[in-house]
């Protein structure tokens, strides 16, 4: 039986040194590097990693094919999106809270991406805790493009 209302959780490992999967989240080199489902990049307008620091990007369409689907639904190309820094602990865990103001039709919300970082050895645990959206069908479209934009981190550093 599944809960619409339950968190989605994704993990992955990385042999990688904590600095630089914390810079992922945190820099705009970093985050730009691999932000957005595959067929979308993320332009940073701003990024200030401290508690209540804000992070304000684009989520832009970067393919000719996903140019087209956007189309297709009626959709911008691209759309800006807010979000706050509300827990920034170093290298361990930080909180990022969205404003979810760009789905036509659907009064605005927050949404939070809990990461916690866990360094094991020349490893680093990524888990990543997302609230549910406001339908199953958008936590599962949620769950599937961070899930797709992870396969470029995946490529990088070698989930496990």
């Amino acid at each position: 039986m599944s809960n619409e209302n339950a968190k989605v959780v994704v993990e992955r490992t990385y042999r990688a040194g904590i600095e630089d999967i914390w810079s992922l989240w945190t820099t705009k080199e970093g985050f730009e590097s691999w932000w957005g489902p595959q067929g979308f990049r993320a332009d940073v307008r701003t990024i200030d990693a401290r508690t209540g620091g804000t992070l304000e990007y684009e989520m832009v369409a970067d393919t000719p094919e996903m140019v087209a689907a956007m189309k297709e639904m009626g959709r911008p190309p691209s759309h800006a999106t807010h979000s706050r820094f509300t827990e920034v602990t170093p290298y361990s865990r930080l909180i990022l809270t969205n404003l979810i103001d760009f789905i036509p039709g659907v009064a605005t919300y927050k949404s939070n991406i809990v990461v916690d970082f866990i360094p094991q050895g020349e490893r680093v645990r990524m888990v990543v805790t997302m609230d549910p959206m406001h339908t199953a069908e958008f936590t599962r479209m949620q769950e599937e493009g961070f899930t797709s934009q992870l396969t470029k981190l995946d490529s990088r550093f070698g989930a496990h």
